[in-house]
């Protein structure tokens, strides 16, 4: 896939007015454009309790670290840690230390939204780091704008979004979906079966998927949504089976692909015969699978624990002289640890902590991830990301197997692409 050079610039926006409206959204299957009507400047009114004036700044990790999305976010919560503790030993941000309050959201939307209330009308953070659903995005989006607050976001995400008070450090659509249904494309896949949770990106996504489908002649066999934590799939596995597709697109999340997977081995079902392609599966959830299960199926993201650079050479090397030589990195882990990079970057460039100097700030601002090199698009709070299609192997590591030719332009509303017209 061609890396996409355009810069976009978000035109088009969507009020939020409240919080109760992006609760409301959580039920919803659309992606939104979320509003920067709060101020003409992109900010809020709100009056930030944020204090520098001593020797530390404090801010926000917030995670699940009980509920279904636990077996996900902990270590997300783990990289956000490391990149605080080496940025403190390297004379911290402007010349403070970085003082971490951590939250759990507990894999709930509103609790989320708690949570982040809390960050920052009483813990006075400078940014949040955190969230791993889109529904616990949604939740909190209307509260960092209200608040005129920062929340860097870690994970992959459906696209047609951008906030002022989002920076965006996972991939968007066509940095991760939209290579992997090319790469699919070019090795022949005529058919799919949709997989996925309840909940707003699995069915986003998939409107994506359908939309894609249609313009490049791929038959749709199928189409299946389970609560998250949902642990019996044996229906489902069977209707995939009899639909006799080319190949699964997956959007499952958390601890309900423990169990897809393991049924997918015990019905007879093989990656060589009809492959599962994933984009919510990491290293840590390849050991909670168990290799054996999901051995030679595919994933698609922007990082995997073996990309070979001298940058995620130090990093594997630093996480796990930290939390232990089993424990694996993953791609949400390292766009958490490059947010800490980022934020601290824009802080530096704008020679400040305050929401609208560091929004000003932050247009090409760049960071040497393990993943590669990453730069901030100011108009929409994304960063540029490599693509990667990975093959799960019997370690229960992920490795390459295609990758962008380069860091492709981040295009959450999808405007290059003429069969997405009709998605925003």
């Amino acid at each position: 896939m061609p890396a996409v050079s355009k810069r976009m610039s978000v035109k088009r926006v969507m009020v939020v007015p409240a919080a109760l409206a992006a609760l409301s959204l959580v039920a919803t299957a659309c992606g939104s454009k979320a509003s920067d009507t709060t101020s003409a400047e992109g900010g809020g009114s709100a009056t930030s309790c944020v204090d520098t004036s001593g020797d530390t700044i404090k801010v926000g990790s917030l995670n699940s670290l009980s509920g279904t999305m636990a077996i996900s976010e902990v270590t997300v919560r783990d990289s956000i840690a490391l990149a605080v503790e080496q940025i403190n030993a390297s004379g911290g941000v402007n010349g403070k230390q970085i003082e971490v309050v951590a939250e759990d959201g507990a894999s709930e939307p509103t609790v989320f939204a708690e949570k982040a209330e809390k960050l920052i009308s009483s813990d006075c953070v400078a940014a949040v780091f955190g969230g791993w659903t889109s529904s616990s995005r949604k939740a909190m989006l209307p509260v960092f704008e209200d608040n005129d607050a920062l929340l860097y976001y870690p994970v992959q995400y459906e696209g047609l979004e951008a906030s002022k008070n989002i920076f965006y450090t996972g991939a968007t659509t066509n940095q991760q979906i939209i290579p992997a249904l090319d790469y699919l494309k070019e090795k022949g896949v005529e058919s799919l079966y949709l997989v996925g949770s309840d909940y707003v990106f699995p069915q986003t996504a998939n409107r994506e998927i359908k939309a894609y489908a249609a313009a490049n002649g791929i038959e749709i066999k199928g189409e299946d949504y389970t609560p998250l934590g949902s642990t019996d799939f044996s229906t489902i596995v069977n209707k995939v089976r009899s639909a006799d597709a080319d190949a699964v697109f997956n959007t499952l999340n958390g601890d309900s692909n423990v169990a897809f997977f393991r049924e997918y081995t015990n019905a007879g079902l093989k990656a060589a015969d009809m492959p599962v392609i994933s984009v919510s599966i990491a290293e840590e959830e390849v050991a909670g699978i168990g290799a054996a299960n999901i051995e030679g199926q595919l994933t698609a993201w922007n990082y995997y624990q073996t990309v070979d650079t001298p940058e995620n050479n130090k990093f594997v090397a630093d996480y796990k002289a930290k939390y232990g030589a089993d424990k694996p990195t993953s791609d949400p882990m390292e766009a958490a640890y490059t947010s800490v990079y980022l934020w601290k970057n824009t802080v530096e460039k704008a020679d400040s902590f305050a929401v609208a100097d560091i929004q000003a700030a932050a247009d090409g601002v760049s960071f040497a991830a393990p993943e590669g090199e990453v730069v901030i698009d100011g108009d929409n709070h994304h960063i540029s990301k490599t693509a990667r299609i990975g093959e799960i192997r019997p370690d229960g590591l992920i490795y390459t197997v295609w990758e962008s030719p380069e860091p492709i332009a981040p295009d959450p509303f999808l405007e290059t692409y003429d069969w997405a017209a009709d998605l925003n």
